[in-house]
């Protein structure tokens, strides 16, 4: 093929049907992950469309893509225009779908105290810094802690159809039960109240298109916890638990849930998990390490990753800047968006699968 006219949209194709996604298994082509093929005599332009905008494997994807198009006989130059589009989860015949919203992410927790709200925030601002469209849902209505996490506190607003609007911050919509009280004021509800307002949360809130919607849900795994993921349509859960032995034993407890309700569970991250001294940089676990590795493996799910104890992630929750936007470098960050990344593509795994 020496005449550089002869390059076709087949030849490229074809050259790209040989680029295979290490996660998903299957071509670029076969993905539907190549658009808008354009020739310019020698030079080819095309756009390559990833499934998440957070997948880690973007450069090695961007490239091999590029070296499969430049072996075509008569292509001297390649651009590769990257874009994501993420793909909508499988919907649940026996679930409502949250209008406008692809995927569902449940942060649970076996027991309180793990950092689980903490979890939730800093997930949901990674998944934003990486470009997509993500909001979060605070159901654990008798200790709302999403507000003072992420620094705003506004009374909610009403769209002409009666739909609440979703304040803003960081990038990220909210909704909160803690938007319509006052800080100091508890809710004294019963069960079938609770479970009232949190669908009106999921049906009554004009969310717009999202990415991922993050539910940060009640710790423990009572019958609030158990209703809540058997009525909201949950594409997958992440467990949040710390090293010792006591909060362990209540992730398991929650895995066990999920797997009864049939949603699946993306990973466990383990929170606390050990302090590294600013001053010597000697690393201590003060609460063991290692537990959640071993639960992983103990029950066939992934394992995302472990975050370290460190007064900044306390510190920013407090004043409202959680640690992934306040300290966008740092290693805590670093370890967050590593298990964003995780879960996106895991969520783009099975929605494709």
């Amino acid at each position: 093929m020496s005449d550089t006219t002869q390059i076709t949209q087949a030849h490229i194709l074809s050259a790209l049907r040989k680029v295979m996604d290490p996660e998903l298994n299957k071509d670029l082509v076969t993905l539907n992950m190549i658009r808008n093929i354009r020739i310019d005599g020698s030079k080819v332009t095309f756009n390559l469309v990833l499934t998440t905008q957070a997948c880690p494997l973007k450069k090695e994807l961007e490239e091999s893509a590029r070296k499969a198009v430049l072996e075509i006989p008569g292509v001297e130059e390649v651009v590769v225009e990257v874009s994501a589009e993420v793909p909508q989860a499988k919907r649940l015949p026996e679930k409502t779908p949250i209008k406008g919203v692809k995927h569902t992410i449940a942060v649970a927790s076996g027991k309180g105290g793990v950092g689980k709200s903490t979890v939730s925030v800093n997930l949901a601002i990674a998944l934003a810094h990486r470009g997509a469209k993500v909001g979060i849902l605070d159901t654990d209505v008798y200790g709302p802690s999403i507000p003072l996490m992420m620094g705003i506190h506004e009374p909610l607003r009403v769209t002409k159809e009666e739909k609440l609007i979703p304040l803003n911050k960081y990038g990220v919509k909210l909704i909160s039960v803690g938007f319509m009280l006052d800080e100091e004021t508890p809710l004294i509800w019963r069960g079938p109240l609770v479970m009232q307002l949190v669908k009106q949360f999921l049906t009554g809130v004009e969310w717009g298109e999202l990415d991922y919607l993050v539910i940060d849900l009640p710790p423990g795994t009572g019958d609030a916890q158990l209703t809540l993921v058997q009525t909201i349509p949950v594409t997958g859960a992440v467990v949040v638990t710390t090293p010792q032995d006591v909060a362990l034993l209540d992730a398991r407890r929650a895995i066990k849930m999920f797997n009864e309700v049939k949603v699946p569970i993306l990973g466990i991250v383990e929170n606390m998990s050990y302090f590294i001294c600013p001053h010597c940089n000697q690393k201590t676990e003060i609460f063991s390490h290692g537990g959640g590795e071993k639960t992983s493996q103990r029950y066939g799910v992934p394992f995302l990753g472990s975050i370290p104890i460190d007064p900044e992630i306390r510190t920013g929750g407090d004043r409202g800047e959680p640690i992934v936007h306040a300290m966008p470098d740092s290693p805590h960050s670093e370890a967050f968006m590593k298990i964003a990344g995780s879960i996106a593509g895991r969520l783009s795994v099975m929605a494709l699968a």
